[in-house]
């Protein structure tokens, strides 16, 4: 009895922990890059501090904290999950695909190169921005539903609040990173926003995702297809939104954009995630 409540106080102490250096180390980052004139939107160590730090500290706090590695998810189990795989190929194109659509329809988006030209551009710029994103996204995926999400659920927090919370910190580690780390430039192509607006409909969308990932999580015990998904959304959305193959009317991108933060991306994740929530649910009462 006693080492079982050890053992749930190491995980919250573990927990408490992560979120710490997860959400200070951004800021921390900035300051090293301030130290070292390392100019704002620009890649350094602060840059590589953020991302890497996560999944240093759940990798460590696994190791030597007690966590131990059996809900790490590391094994693809592709096979047995392969539709889910293919799922995570699939979604994120087709839910921009049909965001695109409800834009054109609505007179909000419109499309300005239609050539092959345009076309074999925006093919070129997917294949060289997947290698990249699926490195970056080893680092946030094994962190965030690696270690975060399923240490949640050992301490029997609801897999909804689980999903809630997961997203929550997820967004907040995001903030240095559109302060500091992203050139304005970008940052006005994925918004015409003011900051806190932004900021905003960024911690609705992120936490909208948040129950998408968190449920294939759960219904294929593995991080592999979530780093699928991640890595293609990132290589069809950062094409989109910063190579201007889509015109967003100004303004209208916090309805209409394939960026998480824009209400039609945040109904689509809600739908595809309590989806996918009820469809888990309905299958283990079928078991």
């Amino acid at each position: 009895m006693n080492t079982g409540r050890q053992s749930k106080r190491s995980t919250i102490r573990n927990l408490w922990i992560f979120a710490f250096i997860a959400l200070s180390i951004g800021w921390i980052g900035r300051g090293l890059d301030l130290v070292s004139g390392t100019p704002e939107g620009s890649e350094g160590v602060g840059q590589l501090l953020w991302i890497a730090a996560p999944l240093l500290t759940a990798l460590l706090l696994r190791r030597f904290g007690g966590d131990g590695w059996k809900d790490f998810g590391f094994w693809p189990e592709l096979k047995q999950r392969a539709v889910w795989y293919f799922l995570a190929l699939v979604l994120f194109p087709l839910s921009a695909a049909l965001i695109l659509c409800i834009g054109m329809v609505t007179g909000l988006t419109t499309l300005p190169d239609l050539s092959s030209a345009g076309a074999a551009l925006f093919l070129h710029l997917f294949l060289v921005t997947l290698a990249p994103s699926f490195v970056k996204n080893i680092f946030e995926e094994f962190a965030w539903r690696g270690y975060l999400a399923p240490r949640l659920s050992s301490l029997g927090v609801h897999d909804l609040a689980g999903h809630f919370l997961v997203g929550g910190v997820w967004a907040a580690w995001h903030i240095p990173y559109y302060l500091f780390f992203l050139d304005r430039a970008s940052f006005t192509a994925y918004s015409s926003q003011g900051p806190m607006l932004f900021f905003f409909m960024l911690f609705a969308g992120v936490i909208a995702m948040s129950l998408v990932y968190g449920e294939i999580r759960l219904l294929t015990g593995s991080v592999w297809p979530l780093l699928l998904l991640h890595t293609v959304s990132n290589a069809v959305g950062n094409p989109l939104l910063l190579h201007d193959f889509i015109r967003i009317a100004p303004g209208a991108d916090i309805v209409v954009s394939p960026a998480p933060g824009s209400i039609v991306s945040i109904v689509l994740n809600c739908a595809v995630g309590f989806g996918l929530y009820r469809f888990r649910k309905g299958k283990g009462e079928r078991l």
